[in-house]
């Protein structure tokens, strides 16, 4: 009877054994049915690679007049679009460019619509909470455009000179509170300039514009006093401009950010296929030209940045 009753009550733990193992691997498919596929996965079953860039952010990234993508970024792309054909064994894979905007760029990144975005994005903390990064590209710096012909005394303070009360320190200089600054929306630079402004309790009107451009047209149109951007992007901006000769773009650099490529959160594979890619590119001879065609010969400072970024094998 005892036998029976042991034998009954071990039918009954491979009983329970066999629905649990059912119902994980029910939650496991269900899991994996909801979960992206991986990025390379998921472009050997496409059969392309698509690629996010912005098209106002020369020289790192933008469109050019037939409507191409260029830039610095796009050229970074590029090289990484060469290692996953090597990688899939797939030499004639199609690479497809999609022009994002600020606002939905990192969604299109966790959505999958872009396994890649070669933009002009800052890895903070925050943003790692919605995608993962590469190692960096570049090592930007927030500047500011002001017209030529600006108060003197909003120049000096902007630039930080010691015998005026200066921007982001001890109590806001008066005439800060006269001026109205201008961002691109959804921008980092929207960020860092809410954050000092509060800081500070400096109350001047910020304007967001949609686009870099609009920003420098803002500013030659007076309905900005300061426009604040990446400063290689100014400066690029402002040579390109009409009315150049009218702009001043300052020396001065507010932050130092170094920039990278964003891509799927939690991709490990993928990520290391960029990151490889990069650090074998930063490593190489031909970086220094490669480089030098977007923002003219490195000097040993930034040699030294992309020396310490590169990772070995």
């Amino acid at each position: 009877m005892q036998q029976i009753r042991t034998q009954r009550s071990h039918g009954r733990h491979l009983s329970l054994a066999g629905a649990a193992c059912a119902l994980l691997g029910l939650v496991c498919l269900v899991q994996s049915a909801s979960a992206p596929a991986a990025t390379l996965d998921r472009v050997r079953e496409a059969g392309k690679l698509t690629f996010g860039y912005r098209v106002d952010a020369r020289p790192l990234s933008y469109q050019d007049e037939s409507g191409k993508p260029g830039g610095y970024s796009v050229a970074l792309c590029e090289k990484i679009a060469e290692a996953v054909k090597t990688e899939l064994g797939l030499p004639a894979l199609a690479v497809d460019w999609v022009p994002v905007t600020s606002e939905e760029r990192f969604r299109a990144v966790q959505e999958g619509r872009v396994d890649l975005l070669c933009g002009t994005d800052d890895a903070t903390l925050a943003r790692r909470k919605e995608v993962g990064f590469s190692i960096p590209i570049y090592l930007a710096g927030m500047g500011a455009v002001i017209r030529e012909d600006a108060p003197r005394g909003l120049k000096n303070v902007l630039e930080g000179r010691k015998r005026v009360l200066l921007i982001w320190r001890a109590n806001p200089a008066a005439i800060l509170e006269k001026q109205t600054f201008s961002v691109v929306a959804g921008s980092r630079g929207e960020q860092w300039l809410d954050s000092r402004l509060e800081k500070f309790q400096i109350d001047a009107k910020i304007v967001p514009v949609q686009s870099y451009g609009a920003g420098v047209q803002a500013v030659l149109d007076r309905k900005a006093d300061v426009f604040f951007a990446e400063h290689n992007i100014l400066l690029d901006a402002v040579s390109r401009s009409s009315a150049a000769e009218d702009l001043d773009v300052l020396d001065r650099r507010f932050t130092y950010e170094p920039l990278a490529l964003a891509l799927q959160r939690g991709d490990e594979d993928f990520r290391l296929l960029v990151d490889r890619t990069l650090s074998r590119l930063y490593g190489s001879a031909e970086f220094g030209g490669f480089y030098a065609q977007w923002f003219g010969k490195p000097d040993e400072d930034t040699l030294k940045f992309f020396q310490m970024v590169t990772l070995p094998e």
